[in-house]
């Protein structure tokens, strides 16, 4: 590693291609041994790793050495995966149930079922060979892939489930084994208490002792599925061997004849015999023997390289079984017939068949006694070995290898879901021992679950619900690598090619359909604990990240929602204010933040605009941090200028994406104006009109507690203790049955009306009663109410009182006056008191002033805004919130004196106030097309 470390032949700190730099698949955890861009171009040629605070490697070969003396077992793919597949696929059916399915089904329709049960499980294996080799597999199994490719949400569920449901089948199949010893020791006259006990004592000793040998290790545990391997191998050769040998007299007998043709030709057709005589029954009694092919995934962790053992294992031990399946069912169909009596008295003297029925009269047997009396109890259900008791001891490999095998895939699979910690309260499980990192908290919890349910003794309902399980994990399975291609993400690059997005559909699809049709209160009962699991996760929103396919899939229809969006022109009635809102680090104007997410949450877009002087990648994760946790709907977007204006230009210019752009600028009041350097005051008015002149809508909100204005954040530092800091604003209280007063003094296109509106739409404002105010005169007092009533009927808004203020054009108190004309007295020229000096040669040194003529000129427009906040003050001193029509600046109205209007119309009010415009076009309409 040391000497792959090398610099390219840019610079000395610039590495060649490293394979763990690229270990961490989250940008903010990758690893520091990768100098950044803002290093690389500061640093000079000669500069070194080390001096840079960069990791150096040191005495890499001791490190191996270390490594290899610590290193866990780990398995290959014959051994980790193909082998404890194979043991998992051939169980109890293949030597108990397969001679009589084919008696039912016939051997063609036998064969038929083998491998419409192959192709689910194949397509289902290639599903998850494409899953293994899309990057690094960990423990996990199938929750790993699953929840890897789906995210937490679909993942968490599934984990708890196929957890549950392997422990569950470990009971199964110790009790299928406790079953066949009791048989035996009834053979031999042993009964320990009766027959149901015996069956729990012989479990529970049984799963006590897999239970031993899985905490000896997975070493251990991976001899002693050898040892079951090879008893199995020993009892298909005795099996195969017992077809070959002449059948003697108690042989045929039973119905053993060897191979004969016209035992085949006889066994090809069905013959459906009792309740259960039925191709589906057949097929779902076979089912169940086929589902053991995630056995090896399931130790994902234990092998050397799943990547290549589970796919190569996986579908290894599907051919071979395959195989088994097929070659036991033409051979058991070819060598005996379906009935046979077990009576050696049956044998034919002579030639004489009078009376006989049968293919067996043919054979010199007669057992047309037991066929009218449907009373025979031998033929192709009864074993065809020479030798009983190998098939009884592959009988015990088979049950013993399946429950030791979900013994030690629960654990497995459970302990990588607390490690993820969806769920708080599994934690405790997580914690493994030693060097293989075994997780012996959750083997103990899996024996607990098998011992109660072994105890229970009654598994038919608990049966069903497991082969639901695992279908119900296949379908998720291949939902995962359909949902992954077909979202064409980046990221999904298997190097395993031999699947297809659609084959993986058809899994997922056959898989429910089989869930229903096999059982369908079991079904659900399955997608009702699912849907449970998975609300809850939804709920809680774990803060995970694996850069799930769900997260492509948004991003996709985001994408295209928003490309199309580009084709469809506006309307009014789909009008929302979508809103730029020049926040600053939205955490310092927390309430600025809260009052455009009262009306744009759920509805319209919100972007907090932020202009900085110099740009730094943390602040962004902090404050969308900061966001998210006070659950405010918007995006943030730093943008780095020198001053407000030109940040807020380049703002209303750039921000958005196609039709989902701001057509609203939101500000806070630039309380301290009086105080500023007349620069900033001058930025801020000109913001404002630039607003303008790009056809946007304005809000600007005055708090009366001190609203702090939008100004530049100068290298402020931002950390995560800043992400706490949650203050609590007006806008996050309940108001009550308070007014909100609306002064519609202007038309402006109904942005207005609309505000309020949708503020009452929110829980915290619903009880709040809408007042309009709106200019008129005494004579038509009654008649321009009545008009704009009914204006607002058929703009569908429920406004409770509508006044006409017939006073607006008289002339405002003398203390209101005095108080407005102090206000600007520091910004005016006193042009004409100064002799011999022109207004331009003034205006040279101080642009922002306000002449002597000017004052005159708008004395009028003046007076009648001081007036206006007179009747404000007056009716709405303490309502909910005040919105007052924005006036629209002139261009040779002076900044300042604008400034001094915009404080004179929302002074001394002990409520929030919101001056606002539309852009002189419509946001209501009363029309339906």
């Amino acid at each position: 590693r040391a000497e792959l470390r090398r610099s390219s032949l840019y610079s000395t700190i610039d590495l060649v291609p490293q394979l763990e730099h690229y270990a961490s698949s989250i940008p903010r955890q990758q690893t520091r041994s990768r100098p950044s861009l803002e290093v690389l171009r500061n640093v000079d040629g000669e500069t070194t790793l080390g001096s840079i605070g960069l990791p150096v490697p040191e005495n890499e070969n001791e490190e191996s050495e270390n490594t290899k003396e610590k290193a866990p077992v780990r398995f290959g793919w014959i051994v980790g995966v193909m082998v404890r597949c194979m043991l998992n696929i051939w169980g109890v059916i293949l030597f108990l149930r397969l001679s009589w399915i084919t008696s039912q089904a016939g051997i063609v329709l036998t064969c038929v079922i083998i491998l419409m049960s192959v192709v689910v499980t194949s397509v289902t294996a290639l599903s998850i060979s494409a899953i293994a080799t899309n990057g690094r597999v960990v423990s996990g199994g199938a929750y790993f892939m699953i929840s890897r490719t789906l995210g937490p949400e679909i993942g968490g569920p599934i984990g708890v489930v196929f957890s549950f449901a392997n422990a569950l089948a470990c009971a199964l199949n110790t009790v299928g084994f406790a079953e066949v010893v009791r048989d035996l020791m009834q053979e031999f006259n042993v009964v320990m208490v009766d027959s149901v006990n015996d069956v729990r004592i012989v479990g529970v000793i049984t799963v006590t002792v897999l239970l031993l040998i899985s905490l000896a290790g997975m070493e251990w545990e991976s001899k002693t599925q050898i040892l079951f391997f090879l008893v199995l191998l020993v009892s298909f050769a005795n099996y195969f061997v017992g077809t070959f040998i002449p059948p003697k007299s108690e042989d045929q007998a039973v119905g053993i004849f060897g191979y004969r043709g016209d035992i085949f030709v006889e066994n090809l057709t069905p013959n459906w015999r009792g309740p259960q005589g039925s191709f589906f029954q057949m097929f779902a009694i076979f089912f169940p023997a086929a589902i053991g092919i995630l056995s090896g995934a399931n130790i994902s962790g234990d092998l050397k390289d799943p990547a290549v053992a589970i796919p190569k294992g996986t579908l290894m031990a599907i051919f071979w079984t395959t195989v088994s399946y097929l070659g036991i069912t033409v051979t058991v169909g070819a060598c005996v017939v379906r009935d046979a009596s077990g009576n050696m008295s049956d044998i034919i003297t002579g030639n004489n068949t009078d009376g006989c029925m049968g293919l067996a009269c043919k054979l010199g047997w007669n057992f047309t006694d037991c066929l009218q009396t449907q009373s025979c109890q031998f033929g192709l259900a009864n074993s065809v070995s020479g030798f009983y008791y190998l098939i009884t001891a592959g009988v015990f490999a088979a049950s013993l290898s399946s429950a030791l095998g979900f013994l030690v895939s629960a654990p497995k699979v459970f302990q990588c879901l607390c490690n993820d910690k969806i769920y708080p309260y599994i934690i405790f499980f997580a914690k493994g021992y030693g060097k293989n990192n075994e997780p012996l908290r959750a083997y103990v919890l899996c024996y607990l679950i098998a011992v109660a349910f072994i105890l229970i003794a009654e598994l038919n309902t608990i049966a069903a619900l497991i082969s639901n399980f695992f279908l119900c994990s296949y379908c998720l399975i291949n939902f995962s690598c359909f949902h992954a291609s077909i979202m064409n993400s980046p990221g999904w690059r298997p190097s395993f090619h031999y699947y297809s997005k659609w084959t993986a559909l058809f899994g997922a699809v056959i898989s429910v359909v089989l869930m229903f049709l096999f059982t369908w209160w079991a079904a659900l009962v399955t997608f009702c604990i699912i849907f449970f699991l998975f609300g809850y996760v939804n709920y809680n929103k774990p803060k995970i990240n694996w850069g799930s396919s769900v997260q492509a899939g948004t991003y996709n229809m985001a994408l295209s929602y928003s490309v199309s969006l580009t084709n469809v022109e506006d309307h009014v009635k789909n009008f929302r204010p979508q809103c730029l809102v020049l926040t600053g680090p939205p955490n310092q104007r927390p309430a600025l933040v809260d009052f455009v997410g009262c009306f744009t949450k759920h509805i319209s877009l919100m972007i907090c605009g932020d202009i900085i002087m110099r740009f730094y990648a943390s602040i962004v994760y902090v404050l969308v941090k900061w966001l998210n946790k006070r659950k405010v709907r918007s995006f943030y977007t730093p943008f780095t200028g020198d001053n407000l204006r030109t940040g807020a230009h380049h703002l209303l210019q750039a921000s958005g994406l196609g039709k989902l752009k701001p057509n609203t600028l939101v500000l806070g009041f630039k309380a301290n104006w009086r105080d500023s350097a007349p620069e900033t005051i001058e930025d801020y008015i000109n913001t404002i009109y630039d607003s303008f002149d790009s056809n946007y809508c304005l809000c600007i909100l005055r708090m009366m507690d001190g609203l702090d204005d939008c100004l530049l954040l100068a290298d402020a530092d931002m950390s995560d203790e800043d992400n706490s800091d949650q203050i609590k604003t007006v806008f996050q209280n309940d108001q009550g049955k308070k007014t909100i007063d609306v002064y519609w003094i202007a038309d402006d296109g109904g942005l207005t009306l609309l505000v309020p509106y949708l503020l009452t739409r929110r829980k915290r404002w619903h009880r709040c009663k809408v007042r309009i105010f709106i200019v008129g005169d005494e004579q038509n007092e009654e008649e321009g109410r009545k008009e704009m009533i009914a204006l607002l009927k058929r703009f569908r808004l429920d406004v409770n009182d509508v006044i006409v203020m017939t006073d607006s054009e008289k002339r405002p108190q003398a203390k209101s006056l005095t108080r407005f004309v102090d206000s600007i007295a520091p910004f005016r020229l006193y042009d004409e008191q100064q002799e011999g000096v022109s207004v331009q040669e003034l205006r040279q040194n101080a642009p922002w002033k306000i002449s002597d003529k000017e004052f005159e000129v708008f004395r009028l427009k003046s007076e009648r805004k001081i007036r206006l906040n007179e009747i404000i003050r007056k009716n709405s001193q303490h309502t909910a919130l005040v919105l007052v029509s924005l006036p629209v600046p002139h261009r040779d109205c002076p900044s300042s004196l604008y400034m001094a209007w915009l404080d004179t119309l929302t002074y001394g009010l002990h409520c929030p106030a919101v001056l606002i415009r539309g852009n002189q076009q419509n946001v209501l309409t009363f029309y339906c097309q």
